[in-house]
Parts: C-alpha cells; sequence; structure tokens
C-alpha cells in the first residue's frame, strides 16, 4: 500500500476513534505533502512523502526542545504527541552498526580518498538513510571516517 493511501487510511481511522491529537497530525502531514504536490506540480513518490514527514519531526523535535526549555511542558507533550504520530509513518529506524556498515560500503564504492570526495559519499547514502537515520549525525560519522 502506498504511504499516501496509508494516511488517508489512518484518518479515517482517527475519526472514527474520535482521536483529536492523531487526526490533527495526520492532516498536516496531508497538508504539507498536498502544498508541494502543488507547488512542485507533480505527485510524490513514497521517498518524497518520507522526505516530507522527515522535515516535519525535524520541526517538532526542535519546537520540543525549544518548549522544554522555556519551561512549557504542556506545549512541548503536544510536539512529543505529534511526534510520535509522524514516526509510524516512517521507516524502521537503523541501528549505529547498520548505519556504520552503509557508510564504509558507499566508501568503498565511492573510492573516496578525503574529505574532497564527502559529497560523492554522501550522494550514495542519502537515498538509502533518508527517514531511517539522522543525516546530520550521518554526516558527522563520513567526515571522522574521510578524515
Amino acid at each position: 500500500m502506498a504511504l499516501i493511501d496509508k494516511l488517508k487510511q489512518e484518518q479515517k481511522s482517527a475519526m472514527r476513534a474520535k482521536d483529536k491529537i492523531r487526526l490533527g497530525t495526520i492532516r498536516l502531514a496531508l497538508s504539507a505533502i498536498k502544498q508541494r504536490e502543488v507547488d512542485e506540480r507533480i505527485t510524490l513518490s513514497d521517498d518524497e512523502i518520507v522526505a516530507v514527514l522527515t522535515k516535519m519531526v525535524k520541526q517538532r523535535r526542535d519546537s520540543f526542545a525549544q518548549y522544554e526549555s522555556a519551561g512549557r511542558q504542556d506545549l512541548a507533550d503536544a510536539e512529543k504527541a505529534e511526534i510520535t504520530v509522524l514516526e509510524e509513518f516512517m521507516p524502521q529506524p537503523l541501528t549505529e552498526t547498520e548505519v556504520a556498515a552503509l557508510i564504509a560500503n558507499a566508501v568503498t564504492e565511492s573510492s573516496a580518498k578525503g574529505m574532497q570526495d564527502m559529497g560523492k559519499v554522501m550522494a550514495l547514502l542519502k537515498p538509502q538513510l533518508q527517514g531511517r537515520a539522522d543525516m546530520g549525525k550521518v554526516s558527522g560519522l563520513v567526515k571522522a571516517q574521510l578524515a
């Protein structure tokens, strides 16, 4: 089942269950997906939808951290609930060892010699890791391996 269809099915289920937080979060996700489709005049693939969801989760994590530091636990809890709902639709995250193995494989495959080849390595990794690992951490790991 396509990811967009799964989101729409879950939206209907949330409506029937009268789960307002889940319903609102799924509506936000569908709205963001539709906005990108309209802006770019394309139909998004599952990988592109995962990229949209990844961006939404990242935004909510940033908001969560800011709310917690400001002492607004009520708002932080709302962001945490939205993160939980969004992560249900994302692929399973990879473990540290799986990420390390993919990085080693990409370095070997791209024949990377140093930092000047980081772009090649990241280009190979991005499709494999999109939505399954924090790309900021992956970038740091690649830098460490190439240094």
